[in-house]
């Protein structure tokens, strides 16, 4: 996350725009999943952003950095109990050097889409790849893109509808972009907010991986481990690199 789009008024209200994503059902599975493939040794969230992954994870005895671009979210995450144990390096995830070796490397709530192009989103793994130990794992979830569920001839598609909020996607399916807009009303008054992203599909992020020399370990549907299917929205997959003994 970073650049001009995560400044100070959308990191000011990122938590509560996001406040279903902190409900138990949402946040403990994901953190759980994260704690049992840690092993012994520390993670590193890529887009820590405001913490909302990373502050629990802490909170369960495992050793956490970060990499983020944008100094405001980062600033929101300092308010927070429980921050000062997290060391963030500020820069993009896609390059910047974390100090350390780690056992886990992890993406959530779709952060990969924010990196524009598919070099960028390949030098992330290779990225990720150099920051983990052998026989280290790479998390990533992400949502599944829902073109099937794009009307022939059309290009944008709701997400969400509600009293404050409205949501939709448009698509430019040619260059596999996509642009999320969000319409709410705060104090009687509209308040927008768009972010550009890169869809991309599962086999697509396989290739990415193998280019990194990491493998597909697992892919599931969602934190609980719910099986993939072709009518999945999700996948929360997980690739390693290679053991020093291959045996193993």
């Amino acid at each position: 996350m970073g650049g001009e789009l995560w400044n100070d008024q959308v990191a000011q209200g990122y938590d509560e725009s996001s406040a279903h994503m902190y409900a138990p059902e949402a946040l403990d599975p994901a953190v759980d999943f994260l704690a049992r493939r840690t092993g012994r040794g520390p993670a590193l969230e890529l887009a820590i952003g405001t913490g909302r992954v990373a502050l629990p994870l802490s909170e369960r005895g495992v050793r956490v950095a970060g990499i983020d671009m944008s100094e405001p979210m980062v600033r929101e995450l300092r308010k927070k109990p429980g921050s000062g144990g997290i060391s963030v390096s500020m820069g993009n995830m896609a390059d910047t050097r974390a100090p350390g070796e780690f056992s886990l490397v992890y993406l959530v709530y779709n952060a990969i889409t924010n990196l524009l192009s598919q070099d960028e989103q390949v030098e992330c793994f290779r990225n990720a790849a150099k920051h983990l130990e052998p026989g280290g794992r790479f998390v990533i979830e992400v949502g599944v893109p829902g073109l099937q569920r794009l009307p022939p001839g059309e290009t944008a598609r709701p997400f969400h509808i509600g009293g404050r909020h409205l949501g939709f996607d448009t698509f430019d399916l040619v260059n596999q972009q996509m642009v999320s807009h969000h319409y709410r009303i705060v104090d009687g008054s509209a308040d927008t907010f768009r972010s550009p992203h890169r869809f991309v599909w599962p086999s697509e992020l396989d290739l990415m991986a193998k280019l990194a020399d990491m493998e597909l370990r697992e892919r599931w549907a969602d934190w609980n481990e719910t099986p993939f299917t072709a009518d999945s929205r999700s996948h929360v997959s997980v690739w390693q690199k290679p053991p020093l003994d291959q045996s193993t």
